[in-house]
């Protein structure tokens, strides 16, 4: 297994749409443990391909305190189940140290396939609810700072900006 790059808000890439996947193979199911190991080490609780520069329908997730209930979803589709609004402060591995609160529909249907090709059909609300929608919003190019007003977004990118800095100073020593 290997620690991927995370790519950094504002980059571009992170704007691209992610492609379906055609055939659950070998290298799929690499990918899908190497961003596990990247989700774990940064630490998070969900990350989309794209995220990875890896621009296909792959998300992996781990909702669990101990980290031991790894999720992946290929080709995820969701569909609210609730005109009702679910608020949670989001943060992302993308855009480092930044947190704020996002509304998002409170239950959803999940519909993907696992690393065995076998459907999954999930009602979900709460934590996974958000994760889900989140993690989707990426596969279709979607911050969750593109919640929110420009003002926050500008200063999320010039704090992103700066922990980049830091980061890059702490690898240099």
């Amino acid at each position: 297994m290997a620690l991927l790059p995370i790519l950094s808000y504002p980059h571009p890439r992170l704007r691209l749409i992610a492609e379906p996947i055609a055939e659950i193979n070998d290298d799929i199911r690499k990918l899908a443990q190497d961003m596990l190991e990247t989700m774990y080490d940064a630490p998070g609780i969900g990350l989309a391909a794209s995220q990875v520069d890896r621009h296909i329908q792959l998300i992996v997730m781990d909702l669990s305190e101990d980290q031991s209930e790894p999720r992946v979803f290929i080709n995820p589709v969701i569909t609210p189940l609730t005109d009702e609004l679910y608020c949670y402060k989001e943060g992302c591995l993308s855009i480092p140290e930044v947190f704020d609160d996002v509304e998002r529909p409170a239950r959803v249907n999940i519909k993907a396939l696992d690393l065995d090709g076998n459907a999954m059909d999930i009602d979900a609300d709460g934590l996974l609810a958000v994760c889900i929608q989140h993690e989707m919003d990426h596969l279709n190019g979607k911050l969750f700072v593109d919640y929110l007003s420009q003002l926050k977004r500008n200063r999320a990118k010039a704090k992103v900006e700066k922990v980049i800095k830091q980061r890059e100073k702490k690898a240099q020593k």
